[in-house]
């Protein structure tokens, strides 16, 4: 019987892949696993994250002393001053953002029956730090209509009575609702400045530096409005497009696509070169442009994807139950002993 037990408690240990709900109705925390968790190596997550960061900063950095050099070439005095501008446009820009990014709460999503129950405990916390915040913003920042002021109310009541169900419930309603609108405006205006930013600048580099600007600016004001970042894993993936899109800006701006255009059309400006060269300076920035505003776009709806996909895992997570784990432990402890208990020989007697 001994032997028996023993061979389902490795059966166990080596398959945790029950997919059956517990007694009282909560998932299992093998169940989560099969589902929704990704195997990740955390360590090489947040190399690759401050990897693609650095990477994003040292291309970023090339752009601006090009630019200067360039202004340098013009005007030794506008180049200084050009200088100093790139200077606190990198740190105010991109440095600042980028460590606010670092600095927010992120949940922990991606588990397994060892870690469960303290990322559960970890995912409370940053709940309670988000709800803090978010009433507090509401509270003193007049104005700033990102969220429902009538489910924050809710929230603060649900804080201080520590009513845990009623925190989960006027987040959500907060994220399905006035977070998601918040975000598609923020989102909107952000893709406007590119827009804006590449017909101004028609020159690859700063077209490329604002770029990056603008990109990580909505990353951080999202992450913000929130209240937490993605994970590491996610993250790497979003700061890769960043770089992608300032490289794809670099290379937009060095094609000449409005003078394609305006050679397609025929006769029509042949005769004007002044009125051709004009349609010609329209259609290439409108074009780069509509581009670069579609590809922050892109950055803003993936930001948001993820972060709605992290808050609903840890939503799920939040309801599952890890207590059967402890149980098997013992359990498993407990017929282990008892195994080696029954294996014990006694001890022989010395030889007279």
């Amino acid at each position: 019987m001994g032997k028996k037990k023993k061979e389902e408690c490795t059966a166990l240990i080596t398959e945790p892949t029950a997919t059956a709900p517990s007694e009282n109705g909560k998932i299992s925390i093998y169940e989560y696993e099969q589902r929704y968790v990704k195997r990740q190596n955390v360590r090489g997550a947040k190399f690759f994250l401050r990897f693609f960061a650095a990477l994003v900063g040292v291309f970023l950095f090339v752009c601006l002393f090009f630019v200067t050099l360039r202004v340098f070439d013009i005007n030794k005095y506008a180049g200084y001053g050009t200088a100093a501008v790139c200077v606190l446009l990198y740190i105010f820009c991109f440095i600042v953002p980028l460590v606010k990014i670092f600095r927010a709460p992120a949940f922990v999503t991606n588990v397994n029956a060892y870690t469960a129950r303290g990322a559960i405990r970890h995912n409370r916390k940053v709940r309670h730090d988000i709800a803090d915040k978010i009433i507090d913003l509401t509270s003193k920042v007049d104005g700033v209509g990102w969220y429902d002021s009538k489910t924050v109310g809710q929230l603060a009541i649900a804080m201080k009575t520590d009513d845990e169900e009623g925190i989960k419930r006027n987040l959500t309603a907060l994220y399905s609702g006035s977070v998601k609108k918040s975000a598609k405006t923020l989102i909107f205006r952000s893709s406007l400045k590119s827009a804006a930013y590449s017909a101004i600048s028609q020159t690859a580099k700063l077209d490329a530096a604002l770029i990056v600007f603008v990109n990580m600016q909505l990353i951080k004001d999202l992450v913000f409005l929130y209240g937490f970042r993605p994970s590491d894993a996610r993250l790497v993936k979003i700061f890769g497009r960043v770089l992608q899109n300032s490289l794809i800006a670099y290379g937009l701006s060095g094609l000449n696509i409005g003078n394609s255009v305006v050679t397609t059309m025929g006769n029509a400006v042949k005769g004007i070169p002044i009125l051709g060269s004009a349609i010609s300076a329209i259609v290439d920035s409108s074009v780069q442009g509509l581009a670069n505003g579609t590809l922050t776009t892109v950055i803003g709806y993936q930001t948001i994807k993820y972060l709605n996909t992290e808050y609903k895992l840890q939503d799920i997570l939040d309801g599952v139950d890890v207590s059967e784990t402890e149980v098997e432990f013992e359990e498993a402890c407990s017929d282990l002993e008892t195994e080696l208990k029954k294996k014990k020989k006694p001890a022989m007697a010395p030889a007279v």
